[in-house]
């Protein structure tokens, strides 16, 4: 009778942790999806692929007003903080947090070599990365860190500072290529 018993609560404490592990593995593979499907919504409002009549990013959230009036208030990834980086020679505009619809950057569908590394030396971006029909270079960082970033086109380079934290703009009109 005591071994059915042990038996019994044993299987009872398997199932009940398997359950547990689907449901948490159920749940982070749902947060993983709302944050492909925000980051991708992000990536068709700055590609002008969709239209609205106002999209704009904070460092919380993605907010639409749709062009019949309603209004969508989207929360971002709570690991991935949202900037948008407009390199320019002559023209730029002050920003703080980024439209979607609105900003538009100076340098269009140009190519930068872009190197970003965080406050340990950890590099995050070394690429050649293009501006958007916006002229802004769209990135996805850790959140809470500072980052160093040099930017270099066709001879001419800029190397700033930024950081992702929960008040920081997402909108960076301020590196003037030299």
């Amino acid at each position: 009778m005591k071994l059915k018993m042990l038996i019994s609560t044993i299987f009872s404490v398997v199932l009940i942790t398997a359950c547990s592990e689907e449901n948490m593995n159920e749940e982070n593979s749902s947060i993983k999806n709302e944050s492909r499907e925000i980051k991708e919504l992000v990536q068709d409002y700055s590609a002008r692929n969709v239209e609205a009549e106002s999209a704009s990013i904070t460092s919380k959230h993605l907010l639409v007003k749709e062009n019949d009036g309603t209004e969508q208030v989207y929360d971002l990834p709570k690991d991935e903080f949202f900037v948008s980086i407009a390199p320019y020679i002559n023209e730029t505009h002050p920003c703080e947090n980024h439209s979607l619809t609105g900003c538009q950057g100076e340098m269009v569908s140009e190519e930068f070599d872009v190197y970003i590394e965080d406050a340990k030396g950890n590099v995050l971006v070394d690429d050649i990365l293009r501006t958007e029909e916006n002229g802004f270079i769209d990135l996805w960082l850790p959140r809470e860190q500072t980052f160093q970033v040099k930017i270099e086109h066709q001879g001419k380079a800029v190397e700033s500072e930024f950081s992702t934290f929960e008040n920081d703009g997402t909108c960076i009109t301020t590196m003037k290529l030299i």
